[in-house]
């Protein structure tokens, strides 16, 4: 079992920046690729991007690729999400979610989900 809690999110001006924490319990948190997905109200949950268990492997849904940055560290079983340039559009909550192996961009790939934070990007 992998325990999710985000962290991080707020309201920001667009052109602004937030970084997303995402902290993971549990025996081999650290042995699971993460990925962050969003959904706006209204819309399906979208991914946002993954990476792998060593970090060594990402990937960003076109939509966010040159504005937001993941990264992990497994020493303390977190993985971040550094969102500069900001847009209204990316305005939603974001989940970060956990599964076993190879990064997947379909969110039914994922085993474990925290309860999201709310991200607002005021124009």
């Amino acid at each position: 079992q992998v325990q999710l809690v985000e962290s991080g999110g707020g309201l920001v001006q667009a052109g602004g920046s937030l970084r997303l924490s995402c902290a993971a319990s549990g025996r081999t948190a650290s042995s699971y690729a993460m990925g962050w997905f969003r959904q706006a109200p209204g819309k399906e949950r979208e991914f946002v991007v993954g990476i792998s268990w060593s970090g060594g492997i990402t990937n960003y849904a076109d939509s966010v690729k040159g504005r937001f940055t993941i990264s992990r560290d497994n020493a303390k079983n977190t993985v971040y999400l550094q969102m500069n340039s900001l847009k209204p559009e990316d305005t939603a909550v974001y989940y970060c979610a956990a599964r076993l192996y190879t990064v997947a961009d379909s969110s039914g790939d994922y085993n474990y989900w925290g309860q999201g934070t709310q991200v607002t990007v005021s124009s």
